[in-house]
């Protein structure tokens, strides 16, 4: 399996949203109106102008109260559900050099709302006309040699980039490091995606769609295969 793959080591993420600000810059995105909500997080979730969002959750572990903090994003799966589900080769496809999977403008030619719900993480966004937008892995600065931009503006380290295979190997090797004080430190979905996240608790305490189930994997691709087959078996009705 070639192509690329973030590692996102959010045991040493500080939540200073550069990488949230660094991928509004780059894709010339516009500000969002925001409010205080009574937490950091800002603006609420994922939208067609934010593809990067730092999430918080203050939590109670183990009777201690504790910040997560989690740079959500696309996945970038290695079989995307989305993709599948488009129809479309033209309107969403899978770069074959990194694996990205891409939105192109075509997208406000299908049915968003089946888009959205074929995804298992709940990231793709749609604007008025239905277009649909999410983090594109910064493909055009990949493509050039170039860091994507939230990895390239990370004080910390957190972000990381690079040939999939290095990259699972980092994830693996951070996370034996990390078990000798976190025993429930894991991957998550490192199988399946390109972005791999390390968390030290339980994925829902990060975000309810931090991780993704088998089920909704295969719900996902099952939801695609029979659209894909559907046309050729001539059959009619609802699935």
């Amino acid at each position: 399996m070639p192509g690329k793959s973030f590692f996102i080591d959010t045991t040493i993420c500080t939540a200073c949203r550069g990488c949230q600000v660094a991928c509004k810059q780059w894709h010339g995105l516009p500000a969002e109106k925001t409010v205080n909500r009574g937490t950091f997080q800002n603006p609420a979730d994922l939208s067609f102008m934010t593809y990067k969002l730092v999430r918080f959750s203050e939590v109670v572990v183990g009777g201690k109260l504790k910040w997560l903090f989690f740079p959500d994003q696309c996945r970038h799966c290695v079989e995307p559900p989305c993709q599948m589900t488009a129809e479309d080769a033209t309107a969403i496809f899978s770069d074959s050099a990194t694996g990205a999977v891409i939105y192109t403008a075509k997208t406000k030619n299908l049915d968003a709302r089946e888009i959205v719900d074929s995804c298992p993480y709940n990231v793709p966004r749609a604007c008025k006309d239905g277009t649909l937008a999410k983090c594109d892995m910064c493909i055009d600065r990949v493509e050039n040699g170039l860091l994507p931009a939230c990895v390239a503006t990370c004080p910390t380290g957190a972000m990381n980039f690079g040939n999939r295979d290095e990259m699972l190997a980092m994830a693996k090797k951070r996370l034996s490091v990390v078990k000798k004080s976190h025993p429930k430190a894991k991957l998550l979905d490192p199988d399946d995606v390109r972005v791999i996240f390390l968390v030290t608790e339980d994925p829902q305490l990060y975000h309810n769609f931090a991780v993704a189930s088998r089920e909704a994997f295969d719900i996902s691709r099952a939801v695609a295969l029979k659209r894909l087959v559907r046309p050729l078996t001539g059959l009619t009705g609802r699935w």
